[in-house]
Order: structure tokens, then C-alpha cells, then sequence
């Protein structure tokens, strides 16, 4: 497939390391617009070895996200639609072993970083393992309706979702909160699985070529994210993935009703039969949030997120 040529181009420089209500953008375009961005990797360059580990880093300087990048038109109660058109990560990449974080750190050793070579579509983690790139934006997110909000956090507004459905081919609708919307987009993982157990993808900094456009007077609770074949709702919570798994569902469901005219029961019948409940990021114990999502297969009564008819 042919890429569109970018009209606009942002380079890792120009980032922030948190959604504020205030935040100003350091470009506006209008919707429709293609755009390449240069982002960092989550460490924002202060990992070039495995004797970089966390106790060395400077963490004020973590989930650098590019931009902000304001839509012209945007206004509260919108959506703003970016489209991942492409993602091409760089040479090289991290992950860590943080102590204290996640599924198995009862068990592993830390502090402990290991480096991964990519290369052709392959991340090479030693010599006995290796395995397919599969590129995604961890965070990308909007000026919220209020505060300030660290990059590394998740909420209504996206944030640190570390949903490995955002990665190419994905549409990623985004409730507008702020005039402009302010969208910032980082932490790229080359890969990264379910859970993100021990906090860390395949941390590395990359490219990507995104399209913004507009929807009017239509937003979710959550970002949603769009494939092919799929609409996923979000939700997130500071520690409680019960809370956050129920949250999503109710956003599933809520769609179901207002949108395309399911009675509660009816929606809540068929995302128990055709649908996927599952867990984007639950990296704890650990300071960040959890995240969950809800897969709504695209079918001819509820082909996308919203009815724009």
C-alpha cells in the first residue's frame, strides 16, 4: 500500500510530559491532515545500555509524548480521529525488570535492563530469541477537561493506555475536552503483549505517520479504538482492573444503546457471546494505572463506534 506524503512534520523535541487543560499546541492543522511524527522512546534517550537501569534514570523524564497538536474545528464534545498509518521504530530498544513491578516480581531479580536489536521486522532478543516487530503508541491522549495529568497515567482523556491494539492500521477516537483537542502521542514499543506484566514493552524510539480528522458532536466516556474488523472501548483506573474491566464493558454497552439502538439487555447479552473482554496494561503492584478494554466485533447492526447518519 502507498503511504501518503506528510504536510507536517514533528520532531521528538517538541513533546511534553503531561496533559494539562492549558496546554498550547506546537502546530495546528486542519482535519484531514497527514502528519510525521519523531518520538522518543519511553526513557526519552537516558537508556543506551543494560547497565542503564531505573535506579539511574531521571524520572521526571519518562513517556515523553510528541506535539501537542491542535485540530482546527475541534470543540468540546467532539471526537478527533487519528489514524495510525505507519509506524517504523528504530534500531534499538529496552525492557526492564523494575523491583516491585508487576505479575512476577516476587520472583525476578532487579533492577535489570535488557537491550533488544531490531532490525527488519525482527527484534532480537539474545541469541536464542527472536520474534516479530508488532509497532504501537503506548500513550496518546488530549488535553483533559481539567488539572494536569502525567504522561505516565492513563484516563478519559487516553494518556498512558499501553493498548497494543494502537499500533498500525488502528483509528484511535479521542474525546475532545479542550478547544483544539491537543493531541501528544509516545511511548512506542516495538512490541508488546497484553498486561505489559513487567511495565515495560519493547521500549524504542521510531517514527510514525498519523492522519487527524474530525467527528462532530459525538464522543465516547473513553478513546475507542477502531480496526478492521473491531471497535475496542477503554477504561482505566489508578489500581482496580475490576473496576476498570466493569467500566469498559459499560462503555461497550452504552454505545450499543445510544448509537445503534440495543436494549441494555440485548448489548449486554451480545458482548458476552461475540465480544472480548481483555486487559491492555496491569503492570502492578506499580505506580501507574491499570487499563482494560472491551472488543465489540463490527457486524451490520454496529459497524463502527458511532452511527453518522
Amino acid at each position: 500500500m502507498t503511504l501518503p506524503t506528510p504536510t507536517v512534520r514533528i520532531s521528538r523535541d517538541q513533546h511534553v510530559w503531561s496533559f494539562n487543560a492549558d496546554m498550547k499546541p506546537v502546530v495546528s492543522v486542519d482535519p484531514g491532515t497527514v502528519i510525521e511524527i519523531e518520538t522518543w522512546d519511553c526513557f526519552t534517550g537516558q537508556v543506551s545500555s543494560e547497565n542503564d537501569t531505573l535506579e539511574s534514570l531521571d524520572l521526571s523524564r519518562i513517556n515523553s509524548a510528541t506535539g501537542p497538536i491542535a485540530v482546527n474545528g475541534a470543540e468540546p464534545g467532539d471526537t478527533i480521529s487519528v489514524s495510525i498509518l505507519d509506524i517504523k521504530p528504530g534500531p534499538q530498544g529496552a525492557a526492564m525488570v523494575i523491583p516491585g513491578w508487576g505479575q512476577l516480581s516476587d520472583q525476578a531479580k532487579g533492577p535489570l535492563t535488557r537491550i533488544f536489536k531490531v532490525n527488519d521486522g525482527i527484534i532480537t532478543m539474545n541469541d536464542n530469541v527472536s520474534f516479530p516487530t508488532a509497532p504501537m503508541f503506548g500513550v496518546i491522549g488530549v488535553a483533559p477537561a481539567s488539572g494536569d495529568i502525567p504522561t505516565f497515567d492513563a484516563g478519559r482523556h487516553g494518556g498512558n493506555m499501553d493498548d497494543h491494539t494502537n499500533g498500525i492500521g488502528a483509528t484511535v477516537h479521542l474525546p475532545v475536552y479542550q478547544p483544539g483537542g491537543q493531541v501528544a502521542i509516545g511511548d512506542m514499543h516495538a512490541s508488546m503483549g497484553d498486561g505489559e506484566i513487567c511495565g515495560t514493552g519493547v521500549e524504542i524510539g521510531g517514527t510514525g505517520l498519523i492522519k487527524v480528522d474530525l467527528i462532530k458532536k459525538q464522543k465516547g466516556g473513553y478513546p475507542i479504538t477502531e480496526t478492521a474488523d473491531s471497535w475496542f472501548t477503554h477504561a482505566s483506573h489508578a489500581s482496580d482492573i475490576e473496576i476498570a474491566l466493569k467500566e469498559a464493558c459499560e462503555e461497550a454497552a452504552k454505545l450499543l444503546v445510544d448509537q445503534w439502538g440495543f436494549t441494555i439487555e440485548d448489548a449486554f447479552i451480545f458482548l458476552s457471546v461475540a465480544g472480548d473482554l481483555g486487559i491492555a496494561a496491569f503492570y502492578h503492584p506499580s505506580p501507574g494505572c491499570v487499563t482494560a478494554r472491551m472488543r465489540v466485533p463490527k457486524i451490520a447492526a454496529a459497524p463502527k463506534p458511532f452511527n453518522l447518519k
